[in-house]
């Protein structure tokens, strides 16, 4: 039977499995990329999706929603990376998905977004999970919120650009410290922003949209504190307004310049203008090194 139907499409492969059979030998490796993919396979299942088929050491995978997609592939990342450590290796999975139109026949799938799914697979490094800006509308706040756009970009046969999105996860394991008293967070508006922390400095524009911050070597600003996050919070340039987007364990406190109380903006996004410091996971002074400031 042949059918058009809306899916999410995922495929996740084992980065660096040449390098594995290589470093513990073909026996040892092959036990474990097997274990691998029939974990893969059982998370897909429990998140009511559908294994597609394994190719090699990737598998690919169909959900009925976003959400369940972008689910799984967290828990993906999660149990491999905890069942690497007992099997002795560190292991590492890529995973992408896209949510779109697909023509389902005799339990295969094709079409434009099977294509687009496999490109966001082949963008994703070792312990990332990338997806589309599309897919992304399409999933709840909740999940929403821990994702970074990574960049925008043109896919042949696609009028419109394509934004790439990393979805973070791994925050439970990070050596965060935790804290902070929630504060009441009004709302503020502005068209412009330059960011700093240390000596770099970026100006948001349209064609520089967003600059992230937090504790991982990935961030546009990496700031080394302990109440930090990984990948912490992300400010956003989006149609002449500019949003603080945190995305952290502790939240994000923003202390205005014109001396009122310091706000915290904990698992949402705000609007934000004119002139002050932010501090990750705590209050911080406009003089304090780990302080990232911003103004028009």
């Amino acid at each position: 039977m042949r059918e058009t139907v809306q899916l999410a499409i995922m495929f996740a492969d084992i980065a660096g499995s040449t390098k594995l059979y290589e470093t513990i030998g073909d026996t040892k490796a092959r036990e474990i990329t097997s274990r691998c993919i029939e974990l893969m396979k059982s998370i897909t299942v429990n998140h009511d999706g559908r294994v597609v088929k394994t190719i090699g050491d990737e598998v690919m995978c169909t959900f009925s929603a976003a959400d369940n997609a972008a689910e799984a592939s967290v828990e993906m990342q999660e149990e491999v990376a905890a069942h690497g450590l007992r099997w002795g290796t560190h292991l590492k999975i890529r995973v992408g998905f896209h949510f779109g139109e697909v023509i389902r026949e005799n339990d295969d799938v094709f079409g434009d977004a099977v294509n687009l799914a496999a490109r966001m697979a082949a963008q994703a490094k070792g312990d990332q999970i990338i997806t589309t800006g599309e897919t992304l509308e399409c999933m709840s706040y909740h999940l929403r919120v821990n994702s970074r756009i990574l960049t925008t970009t043109t896919v042949k046969g696609k009028s419109k650009p394509i934004q790439i999105v990393e979805l973070t996860w791994g925050e439970e394991e990070e050596l965060t410290v935790m804290g902070g008293p929630a504060l009441a967070v009004p709302v503020m508006s502005g068209p412009s922003m330059v960011v700093s922390f240390g000596e770099q400095s970026v100006q948001l524009s349209e064609s520089h949209a967003v600059v992230s911050f937090g504790r991982g070597s990935t961030n546009t600003f990496v700031v080394p504190d302990s109440m930090s996050s990984r990948v912490h919070a992300r400010i956003e340039y989006r149609r002449g307004q500019i949003y603080l987007v945190d995305q952290s364990t502790n939240g994000t406190y923003v202390q205005m310049s014109d001396g009122q109380p310091a706000i915290l903006v904990h698992r949402e996004e705000r609007p934000i203008d004119g002139s002050g410091v932010i501090g990750l996971g705590r209050v911080v002074t406009p003089d304090d090194p780990l302080a990232v400031h911003f103004q028009p």
